[in-house]
C-alpha cells in the first residue's frame, strides 16, 4: 500500500507520462492495478460531496484510504449521492454527514461560510453601488480594455478593503480563490439585480394608477439607436413624478418598430397599455404622424392616450423658425456661427481668447468696474448655437456680448498673422460686421426676446410641470411680447442699451433720422422715400421679429385652444377657483368615459357642487392661496379631502398625468453619454440599460436596501453558497 500513497513513499518518482487531467482515471482503467508511481497526492479530494467524484472512479488499491480521509475530513455522500432512508439512525447519519469539527459541513463552519459570503457580497454590492451612482464603467468584453475599465472596480475594491477591516477579512486575498465575486459575469448579475430592484420599486409606486408615456430616440456612442422610455404619474402624495424605466435598442425608428418595442417592454415589466392616459413626443413624423405615426398606433389601441406635442420642443421650433425665416435675423445668426467657428478653430486661438478675457477682467477689477464674489467672473468660452439644443441661441449671443473685446482681439490677430489669405479675408469681414450698429442692435434685441422665452423653456422642462400652468405661462409670454412691441418705453430702453454698448466699444452710432446708405432700391420705404435708420431698425427689424415670434407661437401651440385643455383649465385653483365651471368639468369626464361609470357621472354632478362650496368656504381656507393644480392635488392628499372628493380628485389626476415636455427622456441621453462613451462603447445592451437605470434613478437606487439586492442576486440562479433570509 505504501507505494501507492505518496506522502509515505520514499525515493524519487519513476518518470512516466501523466494524463492532462491530473487525478482523473479513464473508465477503462477502473478496477485495474494502478501504474507504478501513482501517488495518493495525485488525486484531488473535493470537499463538497455534491461535486466530489464517485469513490469507484479511483484505483481500487487506494479507495479505502480515500474513503477514510473523506469521511474524517469532509463527511460522506449522505443527502448528495445516497438517498437517506434510515431514519431510525438519523442522528448518527447526520453526524456522519457533518463530519469532523473542521469539515465544511459542520454547523460552525457552515455558518461562518455563509457569514463570510454575505459580508463579501455586501462589500461588492457597496462598491458597485458607488460606481453606478458616479456613472463609472467598470467592465468590458475585450481583454485589451478590461485593464482600463475593470481597474475602476478592482482598485475601488482594494481601497474599500483598506478602509474597512470588516470587508478586508473576507475579500481579495482573504477570499476563496473561486468565490471572490469580482468576475465580469458576477458584476453584471449584481448590476442587473440593482436595476431590477429599481424598476420594481417604480412599478410598485405606479400600482394601478394612470400614467402617460414619454418617448424619444437617439444614437449612443456605438451608433446604436436607443429608445428612451419614461413614465409620468401622480404618486400617493399627490405629486407629479416622471420615472426613467430604461432604454430599448431598436433596429430602426419606424412607428411599427417603436410600437412593438414598447409593447414588449410593457409586457416584460408587467405594465398595461390600458392604464395609459397620455403620450408626449417630439414632432418627428414617425412619432406624431396622423396616419402611421406612433401616436396613431397607440390611439388605435387606447383612445384615451391623448397626445401632447412636447412644449419645450415647440418653443425651440419657434426660435429656429425666427432665426431662419426672418432675413435680418437669419443673416445675423449666420455671421454669429462663423465667428464662433473661426475663433474656436484651434487651441491657440482659444487660449488667446481666454487670456484676453482674463486680462480684461483683471483691469476691471483693479478699476472697480466689477465686484468680486463667489461664482462671479468665471472663465467661460463661446457656445455654438444648435437647432436641437434648447436655449443654445440665447447662450451664444450672451457670451458674444460678454466677451466682445476678447473676440474682436482674436479676429484682429487672425487678420494680421494668419498665413492663409482666405482666413484673413473671413476675419476682416467678420470684424467689419461686428462694428456695425445693426449687428449690435439685433444681438441686443434677440437677447431681450430670448431671455423671456428661455425662462419659459426652463419652466416647461420641469418634471413636476402641469399642462394648465404651461398653457397659462405660454399665454403670459405672448402677452408680454405684444406689450414689449407696442411700448415706446421698451423701444427707447433698447435703443439706449445698444447706444451705450457701441459707445463703450468704439462702434459708430448713426443718427436715427439719417437715411440708410447703400442701394436706393433696397432701402426705400413704401412711399418711395429713403428709409431712415429709425424706420429700418424699428419697423423692419423690431416689429417684424416680434410679430413673427407671436404668430409662430399661435400657430404651433394649438393645444391651448383644444377643448380638452379648456375643460382642464376649469380645475385651476387661482383666485378662489374663479375659473371653476361645472359644465366643463362634466364634459371633461366624457373625454375619459371608461374611467367614469354612469353612476359616477351622476354622483360627479353633486360632488362638484359640494366641492366648490367647500373650497370657497371658511373650512377650505387652506386652499384659498393655491395657484396651481399640482399644489391642489398635494394639499388634498395632505388634508385627506381626496378621499371625500374621490371623483374630483380623479379628474385632477388625469389632468396632471398629461405630459408637458419630454425633457426627462432628453436628460437620459446626456446620462447615456456618461455611461457609454467613446472609450467604453462595447457594453452589451442589457448591461448598459441596467447601469443607466441605476445612474438616472439614483434617488430610488439609494433607498433600496442591500439585503434586497443580495436576495435578488441569490435567486437569479443556483449558487454554491445560499443566503438565509
Amino acid at each position: 500500500m505504501e507505494k501507492y500513497i505518496g506522502k509515505w513513499k520514499k525515493g524519487p518518482k519513476p518518470v512516466e507520462e501523466k494524463s492532462a487531467n491530473k487525478g482523473n482515471v479513464n473508465i477503462e482503467d477502473r478496477g485495474k492495478k494502478p501504474r507504478v508511481g501513482v501517488e495518493f497526492s495525485d488525486f484531488e479530494i473535493i470537499g463538497d460531496p455534491g461535486l466530489r467524484k464517485p469513490i469507484d472512479s479511483y484505483p481500487y488499491e487506494i479507495r479505502d484510504e480515500l474513503r477514510r480521509r473523506q469521511n474524517h475530513k469532509h463527511g460522506d455522500d449522505i443527502f448528495t449521492e445516497v438517498d437517506f432512508k434510515n431514519w431510525k439512525h438519523a442522528k448518527e447519519k447526520f453526524s456522519n454527514h457533518e463530519g469532523a469539527p473542521n469539515s465544511p459541513h459542520s454547523a460552525k463552519q457552515s455558518c461562518q461560510t455563509e457569514i463570510d459570503y454575505r459580508a463579501r457580497l455586501t462589500a461588492v454590492v457597496k462598491v458597485i453601488r458607488f460606481l453606478l451612482s458616479q456613472g463609472l464603467a467598470f467592465h468590458g468584453n475585450d481583454e485589451s480594455i478590461n485593464s482600463i475599465r475593470r481597474g475602476n472596480f478592482l482598485e475601488l475594491t482594494k481601497w474599500y478593503c483598506e478602509e474597512s477591516e470588516e470587508a478586508n477579512k473576507v475579500m481579495n486575498l482573504n477570499a476563496p480563490g473561486n468565490n471572490q465575486l469580482t468576475s465580469p459575469k458576477i458584476q453584471k448579475e449584481i448590476v442587473n439585480a440593482c436595476a431590477t430592484e429599481v424598476r420594481q420599486a417604480i412599478i410598485n409606486e405606479i400600482g394601478d394608477k394612470f400614467f402617460s408615456l414619454l418617448v424619444d430616440e437617439a444614437r449612443d456612442s456605438s451608433v446604436k439607436e436607443q429608445l428612451s422610455i419614461v413614465l409620468r404619474f401622480v404618486n400617493d402624495n399627490g405629486e407629479v413624478v416622471e420615472r426613467f424605466l430604461g432604454v430599448v435598442h431598436v433596429s430602426d425608428t419606424s412607428a411599427r418598430t417603436l410600437k412593438n418595442s414598447i409593447d414588449d417592454f410593457f409586457a416584460i415589466n408587467g405594465l398595461s397599455i390600458s392604464q395609459l392616459r397620455g403620450q408626449g413626443y417630439d414632432g418627428a413624423s414617425n412619432m406624431c404622424g396622423e396616419l402611421n405615426g406612433l401616436k396613431k398606433n397607440i390611439l388605435d389601441e387606447n383612445k384615451y392616450a391623448y397626445y401632447i406635442h412636447c412644449f419645450a420642443h415647440q418653443l425651440q421650433l419657434v426660435l429656429v423658425a425666427t432665426s431662419k425665416k426672418n432675413a435680418h435675423v437669419c443673416s445675423f445668426f449666420e455671421y454669429l456661427a462663423k465667428i464662433v467657428n473661426i475663433v474656436g478653430a484651434s487651441c491657440k486661438r482659444k487660449d488667446a481668447l481666454l487670456q484676453k478675457q482674463y486680462d480684461d477682467l483683471v483691469k476691471c477689477l483693479e478699476s472697480g468696474e466689477i465686484a468680486t464674489g463667489k461664482g462671479k467672473n468665471q472663465e467661460t468660452s463661446l457656445a455654438r448655437p444648435g437647432d436641437t439644443r434648447w436655449g443654445s441661441h440665447f447662450k451664444t449671443i450672451t457670451r458674444i456680448l460678454y466677451m466682445w473685446d476678447a473676440v474682436t482681439h482674436v479676429l484682429e490677430t487672425i487678420y494680421e498673422d494668419a498665413d492663409e489669405v482666405n482666413s484673413r479675408g473671413i476675419a476682416r469681414g467678420l470684424i467689419d460686421k461686428m462694428w456695425q450698429f445693426e449687428f449690435v442692435f439685433i444681438a441686443q434685441l434677440m437677447v431681450n426676446v430670448l431671455a423671456k422665452t428661455n425662462t419659459l423653456s426652463m419652466c416647461l422642462q420641469q418634471r413636476t410641470q402641469n399642462i394648465v400652468t404651461a398653457v397659462r405661462m405660454i399665454k403670459t409670454i405672448k402677452e408680454d411680447l405684444k406689450k414689449y412691441r407696442n411700448d415706446d418705453d421698451c423701444w427707447e430702453e433698447l435703443l439706449g442699451v445698444v447706444t451705450a454698448f457701441c459707445v463703450k466699444h468704439d462702434i459708430f452710432v448713426p443718427n436715427m433720422q439719417d437715411p440708410l446708405p447703400g442701394r436706393a432700391r433696397l432701402y426705400r420705404s413704401v412711399d418711395g422715400q429713403p428709409k431712415t435708420y429709425y424706420h429700418f431698425l424699428r419697423r423692419d427689424i423690431f416689429f417684424k421679429v416680434l410679430d413673427f415670434i407671436v404668430k409662430e407661437m399661435d400657430d404651433r401651440f394649438t393645444e391651448s385652444t383644444s377643448e380638452l385643455l379648456i375643460c382642464i383649465s376649469c380645475l385651476d385653483p387661482r383666485d378662489s377657483f374663479v375659473h371653476f365651471d361645472r359644465g366643463q368639468l362634466l364634459r371633461l369626464s366624457e373625454f375619459y368615459s371608461d374611467d367614469f361609470s354612469i353612476s359616477d357621472k351622476f354622483e360627479l354632478k353633486e360632488q362638484l357642487d359640494t366641492y366648490i362650496s367647500y373650497m370657497r368656504s371658511s373650512d377650505g381656507a387652506a386652499f384659498s392661496c393655491l395657484t396651481d393644480i399640482g399644489d391642489l392635488a398635494k394639499k388634498m392628499v395632505e388634508t385627506n379631502t381626496h378621499k371625500f372628493f374621490t371623483l374630483v380628485y380623479r379628474l385632477i389626476e388625469l389632468a396632471l398625468v398629461l405630459p408637458v415636455a419630454s425633457a426627462t427622456a432628453e436628460r437620459s441621453f446626456s446620462a447615456m453619454r456618461t455611461i457609454k462613451n467613446d472609450l467604453c462603447n462595447r457594453m452589451g445592451d442589457e448591461f448598459f440599460n441596467d447601469s443607466l437605470v441605476c445612474y438616472v434613478e439614483q434617488e430610488i437606487f439609494k433607498s433600496i436596501e442591500n439585503e434586497d439586492i443580495l436576495q435578488r442576486f441569490q435567486n437569479m440562479q443556483t449558487r454554491r453558497i445560499k443566503l438565509s433570509s
